[in-house]
């Protein structure tokens, strides 16, 4: 049974739909086409309740599943990890690697945290990912967390499931925010360069046609630059994880981002009046409580990265 007939055996609580069969569509060779995309500035939703890897506090991270309900409860845009398998696809999972955390060989036996990077995805194929169950181990962060049978996905099945989602209270489409998972210290044994991880990622939003509705967002300023050098009207979003000033923090990249996303306690509401003056969103990662999400809201940031959309739903609801 292949991963998608799996999944929509799984969805049927949340009447979504299924996908195709996983495909290389990748060519790094060929120069990127032409995009008549509009910017993401002109098409955002007011606040934007992004799921952090799905609902990960509500489902298996990274998971169709996951990014399914994270809609279902109130998400408007999907939070999501990319990295590259052998084989050229691109594979949504947060580690360039089988986690020790969440996932299990395909014997069904547990992986060592010295032994996680010996699965590198890097250098499998797709069919050899999806061999691994990434669902079904308790995770100790999130006691709440319904545990599925699940495989990492690929991008383009986690879009052809997603793209039939509605929405609460919109006629809108989903969007989609994207992290490049690079870093040069793992170049080229886990991940492309940034110029190639850049290309390859540009070209498959582009043949899904979810460009205009997609932000590319990374920790990597080597990634996120050749992503304007290469797409320069695509929505950015610079991730730091810095307790050093804003300022600081946006020289390390040569053009100004769309969006700046920090860790949520390195940011006051000074700041966030200081980037929207230079127009420059603020979205800040991860909040889950609800004392700090609506702390966080009363900073007037424009939108919040949450594994619990649907508590962030709510508070805005009410």
């Amino acid at each position: 049974m292949t991963l998608c007939l799996r999944t929509v055996s799984l969805l049927a609580i949340f009447s979504a739909m299924g996908c195709g069969e996983t495909t290389d569509h990748t060519n790094t060779e060929d120069p990127l086409p032409a995009s008549s995309a509009v910017t993401e500035q002109d098409t955002a939703p007011a606040f934007e309740i992004q799921g952090h890897r799905g609902a990960r506090g509500l489902l298996p991270e990274n998971s169709i599943p996951g990014f399914v309900i994270a809609i279902r409860e109130g998400a408007n845009v999907l939070e999501m990890d990319l990295c590259v398998a052998k084989d050229g696809n691109l594979i949504v999972s947060h580690e360039p690697w089988m986690s020790h955390a969440i996932c299990t060989t395909p014997e069904g036996n547990a992986i060592s945290a010295s032994k996680e990077r010996q699965y590198n995805l890097h250098q499998m194929s797709t069919g050899e990912i999806q061999a691994f169950d990434c669902g079904m181990a308790l995770h100790p962060q999130f006691p709440e967390q319904r545990h599925l049978p699940v495989q990492k996905p690929t991008l383009a099945e986690v879009v052809e499931v997603t793209e039939e989602v509605p929405l609460l209270k919109s006629d809108a489409k989903i969007r989609y925010n994207m992290e490049i998972k690079h870093r040069e210290d793992l170049e080229p044994e886990y991940c492309p360069d940034a110029v190639t991880f850049a290309q390859t990622v540009i070209a498959e939003l582009r043949r899904l046609g979810i460009e205009d509705r997609t932000c590319i967002q990374s920790f990597s300023a080597a990634a996120l630059n050749a992503v304007h050098q290469q797409a320069p009207t695509m929505t950015t979003a610079w991730l730091t994880n810095s307790k050093g000033p804003v300022s600081s923090e946006l020289t390390k990249i040569n053009f100004t981002p769309s969006i700046y996303s920090p860790q949520w306690e390195s940011i006051d509401a000074n700041d966030v009046h200081d980037l929207q003056q230079q127009n420059i969103r603020v979205i800040p990662w991860t909040v889950n409580e609800a004392e700090d999400l609506f702390a966080v809201m009363q900073m007037g940031v424009d939108g919040i990265i949450t594994d619990y959309p649907d508590r962030l739903y709510k508070l805005r609801k009410n």
